[in-house]
């Protein structure tokens, strides 16, 4: 079962409708302000979850009206962030693929928080990215593949998101590596801004996990 979430970050008008365009859901989670921009373009979410400290208040009582949308409202002051409960309702759904968008924005703590959030669904099994214009942020570990053809932009980026992440093996890259160990203490730049230069590039590790980051300079287009 497919899942997009739309969360209160930064939403690109015609990105955002065109990734939703393109996929096919099952459950459209508005999360928060996300509820706005659907709103404004006239599309209707299956659920709507956050502490809408930043949605209109009349906007929200408009939505309660719709009974059948089910609305989960929190309090301002919890412990997780608007956008990581909107992935534990994914994942209650039984949802297998998760795309959120308005995950980034100028909040970096949000941004960092909605990254760390993505270990939920890494754990559960489910595959879980959040996308925006520039980039394709997802939790890898073990062994990836990216096909050339497919990916999202120029440049991949391996952040480790464990303090260590061994036994790292890059085949197919610009910077190739092999059996190296990134640390989060001394070398977590040295993956940064890496290039695919084959029609198959492979990451695999050995133990730990890294934030994949597939960018580019350029919005993508719609």
């Amino acid at each position: 079962m497919k899942t997009v979430i739309v969360s209160g970050g930064r939403l690109d008008r015609e990105f955002v409708l065109s990734q939703l365009k393109k996929e096919v859901w099952d459950q459209l989670i508005a999360v928060d302000n996300g509820l706005r921009f659907l709103y404004e373009n006239q599309i209707r979410p299956t659920w709507i979850v956050g502490d809408f400290d930043t949605a209109a208040p009349e906007l929200v009582d408009y939505y309660r009206k719709q009974t059948d949308i089910p609305i989960r409202t929190y309090n301002p002051v919890k412990d997780s962030t608007d956008t990581q409960i909107a992935i534990e309702l994914a994942l209650e759904l039984k949802s297998t693929e998760i795309t959120i968008l308005g995950g980034t924005g100028t909040r970096l703590d949000h941004v960092l928080g909605n990254i760390q959030s993505l270990m939920l669904a890494k754990k559960a099994g489910v595959d879980c990215r959040i996308l925006d214009a520039y980039n394709r942020i997802r939790i890898i570990d073990g062994e990836t593949i990216l096909k050339k053809k497919e990916q999202y932009g120029t440049y991949v980026s391996l952040i480790p998101l464990t303090t260590e992440v061994a036994g790292v093996e890059l085949t197919g890259f610009k910077y190739p590596l092999t059996n190296y160990t990134f640390t989060s203490t001394g070398s977590a730049s040295l993956g940064v801004s890496n290039e695919i230069t084959e029609n198959i590039a492979e990451i695999c590790m050995k133990s730990g996990t890294f934030v994949l980051i597939e960018s580019r300079d350029e919005p993508l287009k719609a």
